[in-house]
């Protein structure tokens, strides 16, 4: 993906579909953390841009970790919005950041060729073709508004 915000289309489905198992919030801070690996490499003018980070191993116990800090965050933070706190609650938390830590990494997989998802189990790349990496935005974008739809209609039903 060529920028960290069409990774939050998915996040915002698995928000829609459990609205209060999952933290949008912690899927988010997740996404940004692993694509710090890529910037880093890229300001540096080296190669591959994508590492260990953009693994469903390490990437998703980086979102745990980042789940983890966002809800220990909000447990300091009183003056936190209730729709935020309630996003924050430990469980949503580090279920949403592991779930944007491991998904960042398959996702990306779809359209960078130096990201092995799988390691160190696989070597494993699936890069689509180029028509195939012009669906993935797309998709996101569309998982994104059909989780916000579904996210605002579980909302009014609760």
């Amino acid at each position: 993906m060529p920028f960290t915000p069409f990774h939050l289309g998915p996040g915002l489905l698995c928000k829609g579909a459990a609205p209060r198992q999952v933290s949008i919030t912690a899927f988010a801070l997740s996404q940004v953390a692993i694509d710090l690996e890529p910037l880093y490499h890229h300001l540096r003018r080296e190669t591959p841009l994508h590492g260990p980070l953009h693994t469903v191993l390490i990437g998703g116990a980086v979102g745990l970790a980042v789940g983890a800090a966002a809800w220990a965050l909000a447990r300091r933070m009183p003056a936190l919005p209730p729709l935020l706190r309630l996003d924050l609650e430990r469980g949503a938390a580090l279920l949403g950041g592991w779930i944007g830590g491991a998904s960042h990494a398959l996702l990306d997989g779809l359209v960078h060729p130096d990201v092995h998802a799988l390691r160190p189990f696989a070597e494993t790349t699936w890069v689509l073709a180029p028509a195939g990496i012009d669906a993935v935005p797309v998709a996101c974008v569309i998982a994104g508004v059909l989780g916000a739809l579904l996210w605002v209609v579980r909302r009014e039903r609760a």
